[in-house]
């Protein structure tokens, strides 16, 4: 006699990409109960040719198609505006410099999606996240080029227990190479590039919508100050920043080494000046039970770990200097390839 068994179910977040589409084909494969999910994004111009949601759209319509599962619409619009869109304002207005994709995962995926998808029957959810989870744990993924826990530090265990991850175990070929193997349309899609759900996005332009020009002095910090230029507000430039500034002398390069918000001045120097040894850290989130004093840090995407050692006070020594350190960015910590926490850079 064949015992009935109960499918669990699985709501995936599908953008239209191949990674979260493979890993919707993969899930149904094991067995799951797999719903697809597409979350209309907000959209910050009232522009056809900005509008690449829709098209998104219809490309994880053709994906869930060929795996043979449903796919939902979930119009997230105004959330998404309010809890990443808004966020990013506020802080470049204080003079900051925020990371959407890490607020957009904290509040959107795994907190509006995760918190909808229990509510309505699933026993996990699952995005295209290249990370390893184990047990209750996040380690970096397989594929270290495209590894996004950096992004995925503000994660709680509850939330970690109610994920999968179902391409982490793989590299960015091999994804692809699944994806021809399902015979799924976007196979060949390029990878998204931009702010989380809003797509290709000029932040600067973004901003001039919410935050006016005003124009201030670019001085080059050495034996004195050298007025070297000019610029259209401090908020639009980042720590490290090299391009994208109006500097009147050759030599260099020079980089955006500090910002006086009051004053509007921004501060320009060699790349050596940009380093220190010690930062501070807030908000800090922690994935392990017992916080480690010694640990390796990110301060950036894509950049190796460094030695550094974290104090309860949250300051945050490094044993060697670590340059463009950015106010507002995230400090994410790890013990080796384990995924330990965060926190935002004061």
């Amino acid at each position: 006699m064949n015992q009935f068994v109960i499918k669990k179910k699985v709501y995936v977040g599908m953008s239209g990409g191949v990674d979260s589409s493979v890993a919707a084909a993969l899930l149904k494969k094991q067995g799951y109960d797999v719903v697809g999910v597409f979350m209309k994004p907000w959209q910050p111009f009232d522009d056809e040719n900005f509008c690449l949601w829709k098209q998104d759209r219809e490309d994880a319509l053709r994906a869930a198609s060929v795996i043979g599962i449903p796919l939902l619409t979930w119009d997230f619009s105004k959330e998404y505006k309010k809890s990443v869109a808004d966020y990013m304002v506020r802080e470049y207005r204080a003079g900051r410099t925020p990371n959407p994709d890490v607020m957009c995962n904290k509040e959107i995926k795994f907190g509006l999606f995760l918190k909808r998808a229990l509510k309505e029957g699933a026993d996990y959810i699952a995005t295209g996240h290249y990370i390893l989870k184990k047990g209750n744990q996040l380690w970096q993924a397989k594929d270290k080029n495209k590894d996004q826990s950096y992004f995925l530090w503000t994660l709680t265990e509850k939330q970690i227990e109610r994920s999968l991850f179902p391409i982490g175990n793989y590299t960015k070929p091999e994804v692809r190479k699944l994806a021809k193997k399902f015979k799924l349309p976007n196979h060949d899609k390029k990878d998204s590039q931009g702010v989380c759900f809003i797509g290709p996005l000029d932040m600067k332009e973004f901003l001039t919508e919410y935050i006016k020009p005003k124009p201030g002095k670019i001085l080059l910090q050495g034996e004195t100050l050298k007025e070297i230029g000019t610029h259209d507000g401090v908020y639009y430039y980042t720590i490290g920043q090299r391009h994208g500034l109006n500097i009147g002398i050759g030599g260099g390069p020079y980089y955006v080494i500090g910002k006086d918000i009051k004053k509007n001045i921004i501060y320009m120097g060699a790349n050596i000046e940009v380093a220190t040894n010690v930062t501070k850290v807030g908000e800090t989130n922690w994935l392990v039970n017992m916080p480690i004093t010694n640990i390796d840090v990110k301060v950036r995407y894509r950049t190796p770990s460094v030695k550094a050692v974290l104090a309860k006070n949250g300051v945050l020594k490094f044993k060697k200097p670590e340059r463009a350190i950015t106010s507002g960015q995230s400090a994410v910590f790890y013990h080796g390839q384990q995924l330990l926490g965060g926190g935002i850079i004061l």
